[in-house]
């Protein structure tokens, strides 16, 4: 699913009028048919064959359930497996899941964008996979796999929701050809948010080059918020939501803002590209052609736009041209948890219907799905970022880039609050990003920020500043 799902505004909110009855696990520790001879369970996903995430279907149909009805066959149960495969928008997606969890329906593992996640939870369509499934989640080989980091996709408030699928990481990309012409280091790696102005400003030296690309503004969307705006608040140390509260003028936003302020309004990167229709695109373009020298973006990038082969921007001399580091805090220990680095990560998880007539085998399912056998199935020799280690060490062992992000990346990512407001505060802090490039101060992009996020999360009381 995609790092920036489309939503739909107080959807379940509306759905959850009514109150979903107690679920089929009961107050029990066990759940109910847990020795049953004779099941049937059904996975959703919004894939299809020949369609939206083909080759996830097909993975799903053969492999996943004849292997899965084969084990439990060797257990002496019956098992009947089917797939529930859907085609469509994710809003859509969304939709159809939703009511089918509020009328106690549906498939028992269900795939979710993990930004559905604490929206789910709080209109009462999930619970705790441990609650679901028994003691036997807990134990499950996989979670000691998987980075705590990582876990956090499918985690609401400190419990277990989903187990989750793929995710990635940001970094910043910079171009060594230019790093070499300026006189910095191939092996650049900024320890503080001023380090990479220095090399900004060594880069403002080269004729015909922009020295840094942060996105901002609003029309780049979701990318300005997870490719610049919360990296930077987490590198300052603030969460955009905490302790049920939405960050406001708080100082973590006034640091990020002020670096905006300090990037676009010190000359070092382009003001206007932030404004354009297509200025992602344009900055990808711009970079394969040498003329941005740090870029903030998701490995995405590495994959898919600067590919030698098969990118939207090809980059012949990539391997060799391309430099990557880890996005430093403000200053060492600064950032959240008190990490000298961050990064912002996405992605989808899959998770337990509450409802379903045999949760202890669903669960067994789920587990096995995620399995690294199922995991690199999953995968069929494609290179990409797994939620599992183990996997990741051998699938992307020839790629320096991935296995980076898989290191060291991923164990500093933090997630965005998987909540239904989230994405107007996203646009908020956009705007906010868009006012502090274009020349406002930062007091003055912070208060209308403010302002907007009161308006959107029902008043003052529920913002921290």
């Amino acid at each position: 699913m995609s790092v920036t799902p489309r939503r739909v505004p107080g959807l379940l909110a509306a759905l959850t009028a009514v109150t979903l009855a107690s679920t089929a696990c009961g107050g029990g520790s066990e759940p109910a048919g847990k020795d049953a001879k004779n099941i049937t369970l059904t996975i959703a996903a919004n894939s299809i064959v020949g369609g939206k995430n083909s080759a996830g279907a097909e993975w799903i149909e053969k492999w996943v359930i004849p292997r899965f009805v084969e084990a439990q066959k060797a257990k002496g149960v019956t098992a009947k497996v089917s797939f529930v495969p859907s085609g469509v928008d994710d809003e859509q997606y969304k939709t159809k899941i939703a009511l089918d969890l509020r009328s106690k329906g549906g498939a028992d593992v269900i795939a979710l964008d993990g930004i559905w996640v604490g929206e789910f939870v709080q209109a009462g369509y999930l619970k705790p996979l441990a609650e679901v499934g028994g003691g036997q989640v807990d134990s499950w080989e996989g979670w000691s796999q998987i980075p705590e980091t990582v876990q956090g996709l499918g985690s609401f408030e400190g419990k277990r929701y989903g187990i989750p699928l793929g995710t990635d990481g940001r970094v910043l990309y910079y171009n060594k050809k230019l790093f070499a012409q300026a006189g910095l280091p191939a092996d650049w790696q900024p320890k503080s948010w001023q380090e990479i102005l220095d090399a900004g400003t060594k880069l403002k030296t080269l004729p015909g080059v922009t020295p840094i690309q942060i996105n901002a503004g609003t029309a780049m969307g979701e990318a300005t918020t997870m490719q610049g705006a919360l990296p930077l608040l987490a590198g300052a140390g603030g969460e955009i939501w905490k302790d049920g509260k939405w960050a406001g003028a708080s100082q973590p936003v006034k640091d990020m803002l002020d670096f905006y302020t300090r990037i676009y309004g010190g000359g070092l990167g382009d003001p206007k590209l932030q404004q354009e229709a297509k200025g992602r695109d344009k900055s990808f373009a711009e970079f394969a052609a040498g003329k941005i020298g740090i870029l903030a973006e998701g490995d995405y990038f590495w994959r898919s736009v600067v590919n030698p082969s098969t990118g939207i921007a090809k980059m012949a001399d990539r391997d060799t041209t391309v430099g990557y580091a880890m996005i430093p805090a403000k200053q060492p220990g600064a950032g959240i948890r008190g990490q000298d680095f961050v990064s912002m990560s996405g992605g989808g998880v899959r998770v337990l219907n509450p409802n379903s007539k045999y949760p202890s085998q669903a669960w067994e399912l789920l587990s096995f799905m995620h399995s690294a056998e199922g995991v690199k199935a999953e995968l069929a020799g494609e290179k990409r970022i797994t939620a599992r280690t183990d996997v990741n060490k051998e699938v992307l062992a020839g790629d320096p880039m991935l296995s980076f992000i898989t290191d060291k990346v991923l164990p500093v990512t933090a997630y965005r609050p998987p909540l239904a407001v989230y994405p107007q505060v996203s646009v908020a802090l956009q705007e906010a990003t868009a006012a502090a490039a274009s020349g406002k101060s930062v007091d003055e992009a912070a208060s209308a920020y403010q302002k907007k996020v009161e308006g959107i999360v029902g008043g003052p009381g529920n913002v921290t500043s």
